[in-house]
């Protein structure tokens, strides 16, 4: 496993369908999630630190968890399999460890809400991520990068046949 940062949420091109763009910690490497619409709001919403006037899902269940003294550990894309990602979600209540079973797209939504950190099997990102050979110092630069990428990207591209 390796950690992974959430970089930042865009729009492919050709399908307008919102992509979460992770970056592992140690290295240049970019992981590109599809997600739907909603999941994409309620992640770009507590990273630009918005708020809604009624608690929307993903606070929901942060706030219950928070409040039955469950603490979200960590969240983890676990595979690729037929061109869909599966993730868990790590919890401790009561000194015990629960692994549940998640949607990348719900699972990187908690973790903005909880602080807990992110992290992708190093098989998925040997199968999908996307390794850019120079420093990733100039953020404009990547993102324009990333823009061309998805310009020319199709979600069959990850299939790695």
């Amino acid at each position: 496993m390796q950690e992974m940062v959430i970089y930042g949420v865009s729009f492919d091109m050709v399908g307008k369908q919102p992509i979460v763009l992770l970056k592992a910690v140690d290295s240049n490497k970019f992981l590109p999630i599809w997600i739907g619409h909603p999941e994409a709001a309620a992640i770009l919403m507590k990273l630009q630190g918005a708020s809604t006037p009624r608690p929307m899902t993903h606070d929901l269940l942060a706030e219950v968890l928070g409040e039955l003294e469950v603490e979200c550990t960590r969240v983890s894309v676990t595979e690729l399999r037929e061109n869909t990602f599966y993730a868990s979600i790590s919890l401790r209540t009561a000194g015990r460890d629960v692994e549940i079973d998640s949607r990348p797209s719900d699972a990187l939504a908690l973790a903005v809400r909880s602080g807990a950190p992110i992290f992708a099997a190093d098989e998925v990102i040997a199968e999908s991520a996307i390794e850019f050979e120079h420093d990733v110092e100039d953020t404009e630069e990547v993102v324009e990068k990333f823009k061309d990428f998805l310009d020319s990207v199709k979600p069959d591209d990850f299939l790695g046949e």
